[in-house]
């Protein structure tokens, strides 16, 4: 795979995203995906495997939005396995508060086409403001 279908594989999987499917998003995620939350929030730390992922960041995280998610990319910067993608999530939680978050994904790509690597970067003081712990999920 080359740099052009990493970019336009994400691209493809964003746009379902913005429609609320993140079916596609998984399913671009390599078995040994890691997907790191940077920060010193409850959900800062490396999720390593995509059903780790799934299981500790997904399901809990999922489990406190009363809405549909949706994600709307902004800008798609591509470069080697690398593709950066400058997006804005937007839900409403059970608890009735707005996770309107803004994020820059820096993905890493295998010579697969998989996903391998995700570093997130956010406002980490909302996670704190809105967000419950996952483990208090």
């Amino acid at each position: 795979m080359n740099t052009t279908d990493n970019k336009q594989r994400l691209q493809a999987a964003y746009a379902q995203l913005e429609q609320g499917n993140g079916r596609p998003f998984v399913d671009l995620m390599a078995d040994d995906f890691c997907w790191t939350i940077l920060g010193s929030t409850a959900w800062s730390r490396s999720y390593r495997g995509k059903q780790t992922v799934r299981d500790e960041l997904l399901t809990p995280l999922f489990a406190q939005f009363a809405t549909q998610y949706t994600n709307r990319a902004l800008r798609f910067i591509a470069e080697d396995d690398l593709v950066v993608v400058e997006c804005r999530g937007s839900v409403q939680t059970v608890r009735g508060q707005p996770y309107n978050n803004t994020y820059c994904n820096v993905c890493r790509f295998g010579p697969d086409g998989k996903l391998v690597d995700l570093t997130e970067y956010m406002d980490t003081a909302l996670i704190d403001a809105v967000l419950a712990p996952p483990q208090a999920v």
